[in-house]
């Protein structure tokens, strides 16, 4: 397959950018082999992720949702970054102000060497105390005690996703507003543009006076609010705007 090229706008807002954002959806992640967990596909033991991953689910049975979740850290334990993941962790070094906005729940980014990612939707592998409001790391894979309980109050934990029907992190979403705001450029690497609050982040960048850049294999919602878009995988044209950025840099 041939190289994606960049288009020249492209080159320029990067080489003329001090602050760059970027947010990556689900297609960054499945590049690396994480499933897709909802829609066609996405039963798990006869049940949609549509109805475990909501508040009334964990209080009707907080055992099944942790054998969900046991479940699909089971699946993403093994896998690694790639390309995409590597590169954005090259471009956060290479600008002056780089924020990386995600929706993946993975711990991909950190993986591959991004510094603080901002995770809007959580992290699967992070537990909270329902008592306390504690969180704390457990990559503990398969979880010898389900439901997890905290190791402070002996309360019982849950995953620190964000789940149906709850608000995002105020404090996260408002790191997340604020480098929308404030960036020159903003890249969107394989998401659908169909969940919200992300789906109007590139909206917001462009009237903001960012230039937006769209990276997907196919067309989304984000394609007609993107300055540029390039229709390849997030592991072929991220790599590329980390070697341009690597010239922006003067590196």
């Amino acid at each position: 397959m041939d190289e994606p090229t960049l288009p020249q706008e492209v080159k320029e807002a990067l080489l003329n950018a001090n602050h760059v954002v970027a947010l990556t959806g689900a297609g960054v992640s499945a590049e690396s082999g994480v499933p897709t967990f909802r829609g066609a596909g996405g039963l798990w033991e006869n049940h949609r992720a549509e109805d475990l991953a909501t508040p009334e689910a964990f209080m009707r049975d907080p055992a099944l949702v942790w054998r969900w979740y046991d479940w699909r850290r089971g699946l993403i334990a093994p896998l690694s970054p790639n390309p995409g993941h590597y590169a954005l962790a090259r471009m956060e070094k290479k600008f002056k102000q780089f924020t990386l906005i995600t929706q993946n729940v993975d711990g991909l980014h950190s993986k591959a060497g991004s510094a603080a990612p901002i995770e809007i939707h959580g992290n699967i592998w992070f537990a909270r105390c329902v008592q306390e409001g504690t969180v704390r790391e457990n990559r503990e894979t398969p979880l010898q005690v389900i439901p997890p309980v905290c190791p402070n109050c002996g309360g019982m934990e849950r995953p620190h996703i964000v789940w149906f029907g709850e608000q995002l992190d105020q404090d996260k979403l408002g790191l997340a507003l604020e480098a929308l705001e404030n960036c020159n450029a903003l890249i969107v690497a394989g998401t659908s543009g169909v969940v919200q609050p992300a789906a109007s982040f590139a909206g917001m960048a462009r009237s903001a006076g960012a230039f937006v850049i769209e990276v997907n294999t196919e067309r989304t919602p984000v394609t007609a609010m993107a300055h540029a878009t390039i229709r390849a995988p997030s592991g072929e044209a991220l790599p590329l705007l980390a070697k341009l950025a690597q010239t922006a840099s003067g590196g």
